[in-house]
């Protein structure tokens, strides 16, 4: 390519709004600030930052070969930092839930273990007892089919990342958006008692809690990712009173689902967000899938037309509750059900007296009705229209790119979006406060340019229709497959 990363120079406010320049200190060629290194010299770089667990020269040391066979659900080896970890028995205990070790179980999981975990410190302690080698000498750091360079790169960036602070939360922010939340229930509740319960008045509380209703969705997300205080146990409690008292639903279920999801975007039948049951047939490899072998629960041909009445209403009202009641109740998740029932007491108590019982049931499942489309079509439009495959084991700046889109940068499209426009910003950085993605988004975009890998940014607009036209695209793929082969 000839394009050195150092050249990819941006200006970024750091602390309070100060302009600073950030140079990469790597380039293309394996040159830190102009001077070679080797790779042992720049994975010793990045070893610096994580203590290395034990004595690493009494440890067993395995090949690339070997770990790879144990990937099974009752063997599972993975590494970090080149140290060799069995979870196997820790996978049941895992707070992301089993399955998402089980996707990078006989891989190199470095790269996702720094980006969904706040601290590392914490993390280390668990770690330990599930040391059982490393790698080889030998051994490259990272299966030899991934990109040795490109993860290289994408590690520097991170420090980079963390050298100017962009992992930190904003409280203040964060307070704003709490507090927008509360002021739309209250003000509900206000006009209510001033204005009484018509018809007009009933569409406009309706559409105040619905807004209410889809930020409280987004900060969940926040809190669920931990992005808003430094400590863990603060965001799990924030995101059990969000999530459980302000929107109804499990946060338990929410981080098993959406783990998964970051984890193995896009990917067959890793990530949950695109198995659609019987619904839908997604990407191509499914629809032809289903085609050849004459699967036919609808007739897909028209599926990019029943989304509309059926993909954009029920998402929330029906498909998510459902699935967060049912898991909270396998699970025996009687924490989570008490979040979950002080939700619909608190609505009982605000809303019997003007609407009685009944009334206020309607009412909940109209906001949520109402919401639906909202959140459906923000969290599909950065996905549904890219890549779908099955696992190819590729780096993890790869996997999240390939997988997500943005949405172009406003005013008006951070807020109705939550931010999520930035997608491919959100999938590398999981952890990152969401009022820093714009600030890392020049120097993904270099690394994207650097590589060859498109960065793809769009008009909200077209994202939405985009969802679509993807839908009637695979649709077209299983009625060929279907009748024709």
């Amino acid at each position: 390519m000839g394009l050195r990363i150092g050249d990819c120079e941006e200006k970024i406010k750091v602390n309070g709004g100060q302009e600073i320049k950030k140079r990469w200190e790597v380039n293309g060629k394996g040159e830190i600030n102009g001077k070679a290194a080797s790779n042992g010299q720049l994975h010793d770089e990045r070893e610096a930052r994580g203590k290395p667990l034990g004595d690493s020269s009494r440890l067993p040391l395995y090949s690339w070969e070997e770990i790879k066979k144990h990937n099974l659900h009752t063997d599972q080896w993975l590494v970090i930092h080149r140290k060799v970890y069995n979870v196997t028995k820790w996978a049941d205990k895992h707070p992301g839930g089993s399955r998402v070790l089980n996707h990078y179980a006989g891989e190199d999981a470095t790269d996702v273990f720094l980006a969904m975990h706040l601290d590392q410190a914490v993390v280390q302690k668990y770690l330990k007892p599930l040391l059982i080698g490393e790698l080889a000498p030998g051994e490259p750091s990272q299966e030899k089919n991934k990109n040795a360079q490109l993860v290289e790169d994408f590690r520097t960036l991170r420090k980079t990342v963390e050298d100017l602070n962009l992992l930190e939360p904003s409280l203040p922010f964060f307070f704003m958006h709490l507090t927008q939340i509360l002021f739309l229930e209250a003000l509900v509740w206000f006009i209510l008692r001033s204005f009484g319960n018509g018809w007009l008045i009933t569409v406009l509380i309706s559409f105040l809690l619905t807004v209410s209703q889809a930020q409280a969705s987004f900060l969940q997300h926040d809190t669920g990712h931990l992005s808003i205080f430094k400590k863990s146990k603060w965001n799990h409690l924030m995101h059990n009173f969000v999530m459980g008292q302000l929107k109804g639903m499990s946060a338990k279920w929410w981080n098993y689902r959406h783990f998964q999801h970051h984890a193995k975007p896009n990917i067959y039948p890793k990530d949950p967000d695109i198995d659609m049951g019987p619904l839908f047939v997604l990407g191509e490899s499914q629809p032809i899938k289903y085609g050849k072998k004459k699967i036919k629960y609808i007739d897909y041909e028209k599926q990019h037309l029943y989304f509309y009445v059926v993909g954009l209403p029920l998402l929330m009202p029906v498909y998510f509750n459902m699935q967060s009641i049912q898991v909270t109740f396998l699970r025996k998740e009687w924490k989570e059900l008490a979040w979950i029932s002080s939700f619909y007491i608190r609505y009982f108590i605000t809303y019997r007296a003007y609407y009685g019982i009944i009334g206020t049931v309607l009412l909940i499942y109209l906001v949520k009705l109402l919401e639906s489309p909202w959140i459906a079509l923000v969290t599909q439009m950065s996905h549904i229209p890219m890549r779908m495959s099955t696992e190819e084991n590729h780096d993890w700046f790869s996997t999240q790119v390939l997988a997500t889109c943005n949405v172009k940068q406003s005013f008006f499209n951070d807020w109705f979006s939550g931010h999520l426009n930035f997608q491919i910003e959100h999938h590398l950085f999981p952890v990152m406060p969401r009022h820093n993605y714009y600030k890392v988004a020049p120097l993904v975009r270099a690394l994207c340019a650097k590589h060859g890998i498109d960065y793809v940014n769009k008009p909200m607009l077209k994202a939405f229709g985009d969802i679509v036209r993807s839908l009637k695209k695979s649709g077209d793929l299983w009625v060929n497959a279907y009748y024709y082969t």
